[in-house]
């Protein structure tokens, strides 16, 4: 197989596996239980917290273990909103950038049924979300603003720093989703109140996430139990997961330099090739600011589940979007938000490369592309 899908999800580094097994097989402990198998996992889970403490720039004590992603963004939502409703001053007003990932787009729509007034952010045709807009969105009551760090399907990189200081100077708390950028590009802890990220993108474990929580933020927990992570979060830790997070991150950011630069080379070959030898195609999203994995591409004429089930029938994995999103029937809700028509976004594949992708594969892949694409619009 060629596996061209890894802003979805990518292997399991076998160094991580190897840091992890230990807290699997013999230190299976408990990381709550006061016994000394339990106080070993907890020492693993301390040491992890503090490792991704340390590359994310913040305190230890700013760091949650999460599921992932999805958790997080939902959480720094939804606790920031019903730490408003328990302050006592009413329903507020909620920022979101239309190109959010689904789990802040449906949290913000949840939200809703609650009485919150909600905005969507338009980017522009380029996919940047500008801080201009979003200041000129914000309100009295603006309690929240969320725009990710780059877009998961596109992967055009917004400007969080930005966005972050027009947030900072109206006093609303700004949400950074990172999961496509965690091991790729630096962490905003110094530019948000809050950023999570998901270890699955980063040749880390599945299930398994980080929520940075800035200190003195008004939040309140979703999830309620025992007093695992500080009584933030109740459930048992997978202490192995925390380790296996920490490694991958470290391993990630230690090796970004090399890998980004073996990654954006597999990719413009690719995006050179397909743009000069298949006509009718088009790159989305900003050719420049975009991250070194991701080729968004539209096919004129084709439909790009079509594409995505030739490919797979030659053994090559891509996908259509975010694989949250997988089997929605309307387009990309990131497209559509740029301002590209139906056919545009019907017709856009993702193809994005990681570390273990080689040149032949590239190669392989193109020629592959360039019948599927012929035999489609053949058919028509």
């Amino acid at each position: 197989m060629i596996y061209l899908d890894n802003a979805a999800t990518t292997p399991l580094d076998s160094a991580v596996l190897e840091k992890m097994l230990p807290f699997m097989r013999e230190n299976f402990g408990n990381p709550q239980s006061q016994h000394g198998a339990g106080r070993t996992a907890a020492n693993a889970v301390v040491a992890a917290r503090d490792k991704t403490a340390h590359i994310m720039g913040c305190n230890s004590a700013e760091v949650y273990f999460v599921s992932g992603g999805t958790e997080a963004g939902n959480t720094a939502l939804k606790g920031v909103c019903a730490a408003e409703c328990n302050g006592g001053k009413g329903k507020g007003h909620i920022i979101v950038s239309a190109i959010e990932h689904p789990a802040l787009i449906e949290s913000a729509k949840d939200m809703q049924k609650f009485g919150f007034e909600v905005t969507f952010v338009n980017p522009d045709n380029r996919g940047i979300v500008s801080p201009k807009s979003v200041e000129k969105a914000i309100k009295s009551n603006t309690v929240f603003c969320a725009v990710m760090s780059a877009n998961n399907e596109t992967g055009v990189i917004q400007p969080v720093k930005e966005i972050g200081a027009v947030c900072k100077a109206r006093g609303v708390f700004y949400y950074c989703d990172c999961v496509q950028t965690a091991g790729v590009l630096p962490l905003p802890a110094v530019h948000c109140d809050a950023l999570g990220i998901s270890s699955h993108k980063f040749y880390g474990p599945r299930g398994f996430g980080a929520l940075y929580i800035k200190n003195g933020s008004k939040i309140q927990r979703l999830i309620s139990g025992g007093m695992q992570e500080r009584g933030f979060r109740g459930g048992t830790l997978d202490a192995a997961a925390a380790v296996g997070l920490a490694e991958a991150l470290e391993n990630a950011v230690n090796n970004a330099e090399v890998n980004n630069k073996k990654i954006a080379g597999l990719r413009d070959t690719f995006v050179n090739r397909v743009l000069a030898e298949i006509e009718g195609t088009h790159l989305n999203g900003d050719k420049i600011n975009r991250l070194p994995a991701n080729a968004n591409i539209s096919f004129d004429g084709c439909d790009g589940e079509n594409i995505l089930f030739l490919l797979d029938l030659n053994g090559i994995a891509v996908s259509t979007g975010s694989a949250c999103s997988a089997g929605a029937v309307s387009p990309s809700h990131v497209l559509t938000a740029m301002g590209y028509d139906t056919a545009r976004a019907k017709s856009a594949v993702r193809f994005t490369f990681g570390k273990y992708n080689t040149q032949e594969e590239v190669l392989k892949t193109v020629e592959i592309l360039k019948r599927a694409v012929q035999k489609i619009r053949g058919a028509k």
